[in-house]
C-alpha cells in the first residue's frame, strides 16, 4: 500500500489521467457516508473511471496493493451501503452515464450504471416505453445502486421490484475480471448469478453495465388522493381493496408527519382534521383503469374518506404525486437529520405496527413522520432528529432496533429495498440462523472471498470489522 494519501492519490491518477481522483479534506468529508449519516469513514481517495476498463484497472490496483474499494452511485441510499468502511478507495461511477444500446423491437435497452434512473424514461418515452422501478429518489439515484439494493419503488405493487427488470450485466469481480453475464433474453440456463449480483448491495463486484427491461407505457392512467381523519380508516381501505381483487398501481399511504412537512415545502392543501392520506394509481387498458378507480372510490368511501381528488391531467397528476415523491425531502424544513427504515411486515398488521412506531417515538423521545408502500407493507418510518447530538444518535438507533425487531416478530422483514448495509448488519441474526447466515457467506465466496470489495456489509460477524463500528457510529459532526 502507497505509504501516504497524496502518494496514493497520485498512482491512482496515473493510472487514469488527469481529474480522475478527487482527494483530501473536501473529498472525505463528500464521500464519508451516504444518506444514513449515523454512520460514517473517510475514504482515502475517490476515483471517477469512465468505462468498464477503468474499472478494472483500479479494482487490479487495489487488489495489488492491498487497498479496500467500495463502488458509489449518487450516494442516496439509506443503509450506509456505500460507506468507504476500512478507508480506501471509493469507485464512483458519477461519470458512467452513457445508454448504449436500445432495442426498441426487444423492449431492452444497454446502459452504464452510472446514469439516473428516470433518465432511461425519459430516453425511451417516445418509444412508448419505460423502465418499470421507481425509487423515490429516482431523479438521481443510479441504476448500479438500484440494482446493488434491489430497489424497489411506489409501482412495485404491480410491477415488481428491479431484479425482475435485469436482463444483464456486466461485472468487474472483486480481482478485477470482467464478466458478463446474462444479456437481452431472459432466462438464460444455468446459475442465476445475475439475480445473485442483484441486491448484492456491491459486495459481489463493481456492476458497470446493465441491460434492463423496458415494459409498455400504459394507455390510461387514473391517480387519486384521498384524506382521511384516522390512520385507522386509511389502513382498512388499503386491505380493502387488496381484498377486493384490485391490485392499484401504486397504493402510498402518508401520515400528518409528512403532510405537514410538504405543506411547508411545496404548499400542500388538505382537509381541516386530516390524519393520513393515500396515493392510489390505477393503470392499464382505459376500461379497466375506470372500473378499478370506481371500485376504488367506493371502498375508500365506505372507509370514511374527508376527501378523494382524481387528477384530471398529467399536470395535476404530478402534483398529486409530490406530496409522495417529495415527501422525504420535505422533511428537512423539520429537522437537520433523518433516517428513514424499510422495515416489512404483513399487510393486515399495519394498523397494529403503526401504533407501535409512534409509541417508540414516544418511548425515545425522537420525532416520527410515516410513509410508504402500504400495498405490499413496506413501511418507511422517518426518524428525524441531528446528528451532530452523540444522545439523539444513540436514542435514534435504538429506536430502529426496536422497529425491525418488531417487523421481525410480525412475519416480516428488516428491509424491504434499502439494503442491510452497515446499518442492519448486526439485525440478520433476528431472520436467520448461524447455519443460513454460514450458508449465504458460502455464495458470497463465489465472487468474493477477502475483505477488499466494499466490505463490512450485509454478513455480521465479519472480523475485520468488528473493530471498526465504534468509529463509525456515534460521532457528533
Amino acid at each position: 500500500m502507497p505509504s501516504t494519501h497524496a502518494e496514493l492519490a497520485l498512482q491512482l491518477e496515473n493510472l487514469l489521467g488527469p481529474g480522475s481522483v478527487l482527494s483530501g479534506a473536501a473529498a472525505e468529508r463528500a464521500y464519508d457516508c451516504d444518506a444514513y449519516t449515523v454512520d460514517r469513514s473517510k475514504p482515502t481517495a475517490v476515483v471517477l473511471p469512465e468505462s468498464t476498463e477503468d474499472v478494472a484497472k483500479v479494482v487490479r490496483w487495489c487488489n495489488a496493493n492491498n487497498v479496500p474499494f467500495t463502488a458509489r452511485g449518487a450516494g442516496t441510499g439509506l443503509s450506509g451501503g456505500v460507506l468507504a468502511a476500512l478507508g480506501g478507495v471509493i469507485i464512483s461511477t458519477k461519470k458512467m452515464t452513457k445508454i448504449l444500446e436500445i432495442d426498441v423491437e426487444n423492449r431492452c435497452l444497454l446502459t452504464q450504471t452510472g446514469i439516473a434512473n428516470k433518465r432511461i424514461s425519459e430516453a425511451v418515452k417516445f418509444n412508448g416505453l419505460h423502465f418499470a422501478p421507481d425509487p423515490s429518489s429516482q431523479s438521481v439515484s443510479t441504476i448500479g445502486g438500484n440494482i446493488g439494493e434491489n430497489s424497489g419503488g411506489p409501482h412495485t405493487l404491480k410491477y415488481g421490484i428491479t431484479v425482475q427488470h435485469i436482463l444483464g450485466v456486466t461485472i468487474v469481480d472483486p480481482k478485477g475480471e470482467i464478466l458478463k453475464l446474462g444479456g437481452k433474453v431472459a432466462g438464460s440456463p444455468g446459475f442465476d448469478f445475475v439475480g445473485l449480483i442483484v441486491g448484492g448491495e456491491g459486495t459481489l463486484g463493481v456492476v458497470t453495465e446493465a441491460w434492463l427491461k423496458l415494459v409498455p407505457n400504459p394507455k390510461s392512467v387514473a391517480t387519486a388522493l384521498i384524506a382521511y381523519a384516522s390512520i385507522g380508516d386509511a389502513t382498512r381501505t388499503v386491505a380493502d381493496i387488496i381484498a377486493e381483487g384490485t391490485i392499484p398501481a401504486a397504493l402510498e399511504m402518508m401520515d400528518i408527519g409528512i403532510l405537514q412537512a410538504v405543506k411547508i415545502a411545496f404548499g400542500l392543501q388538505y382537509p381541516e382534521g386530516t390524519q393520513a392520506m393515500l396515493l392510489i394509481e390505477c393503470d392499464g387498458e382505459p376500461d379497466t383503469v375506470v372500473r378499478e378507480m370506481e371500485i376504488v372510490q367506493q371502498i375508500c368511501n365506505r372507509n370514511h374518506a374527508l376527501e378523494i381528488r382524481i387528477a384530471a391531467d398529467e399536470a395535476e397528476r404530478l402534483r398529486l404525486w409530490t406530496v409522495r415523491k417529495k415527501g422525504i425531502g420535505a422533511m428537512g424544513r423539520i429537522a437537520p437529520s433523518i433516517v428513514t427504515h424499510d422495515g416489512v411486515i404483513p399487510r393486515s398488521r399495519l394498523p397494529e405496527m403503526l401504533d407501535f412506531v409512534y409509541a417508540i417515538s414516544a418511548k425515545y423521545r425522537i420525532g416520527v413522520a410515516n410513509l410508504f408502500h402500504a400495498g405490499d407493507g413496506n413501511l418507511h418510518p422517518c426518524f428525524y432528529f441531528d446528528d451532530r447530538d452523540p444522545d439523539q444518535i444513540r436514542r435514534v438507533v435504538a429506536a430502529g432496533e426496536d422497529l425491525l425487531s418488531r417487523c421481525v416478530e410480525l412475519g416480516g422483514s428488516v428491509s424491504g429495498e434499502h439494503g442491510i448495509g452497515v446499518e442492519k448488519i448486526d439485525l440478520m441474526s433476528l431472520m436467520f440462523s448461524p447455519e443460513d447466515l454460514a450458508f449465504q457467506a458460502t455464495a458470497k465466496r463465489i465472487f468474493n472471498d477477502g475483505m477488499l470489495c466494499n466490505p463490512c456489509k450485509v454478513l455480521p460477524n465479519q472480523k475485520t470489522c468488528v473493530e471498526h463500528q465504534k468509529r463509525w457510529r456515534g460521532t457528533a459532526w
